[in-house]
């Protein structure tokens, strides 16, 4: 039996989207208070009873949270064109390694905008 679980963090930002048309409110300097959740699937852990410690999860996004949280994302490595789609891709690359049953990437920008980044 496989289960999904999922924790999720908060992180302030502010970013621009170069790419966009030239008026594009988006390409303007704004900022977000992004949620992200990541989710882990896998069967359950026994004796535990869990498919993984959430202070797992904690502990491995903490770097991230780091590198993103009250800075400028276009000027993270990576993260030059710091859409929505790209920032969960960009999540995604750096927590793989390490989160070997990483289901799916959650970025929500908005409370009714976000996607959803299941990898490659």
């Amino acid at each position: 039996m496989n289960v999904e679980i999922f924790k999720e963090f908060r992180f302030e930002s502010a970013h621009r989207l170069p790419n966009t048309p030239e008026g594009h409110k988006c390409r303007r300097l704004h900022g977000h208070s992004f949620r992200v959740e990541i989710h882990i699937e896998g069967p359950l852990v026994e004796p535990e009873g869990w498919v993984a410690d959430f202070a797992d999860i904690t502990e491995a996004f903490a770097p991230l949270h780091a590198r993103l949280d009250h800075r400028y994302l276009n000027e993270i490595e990576g993260l030059e064109n710091p859409t929505s789609e790209n920032l969960a891709r960009w999540i995604w690359d750096h927590l793989k390694p390490g989160l070997g049953s990483l289901s799916h990437v959650v970025v929500r920008e908005t409370c009714t905008s976000g996607c959803i980044y299941r990898g490659k």
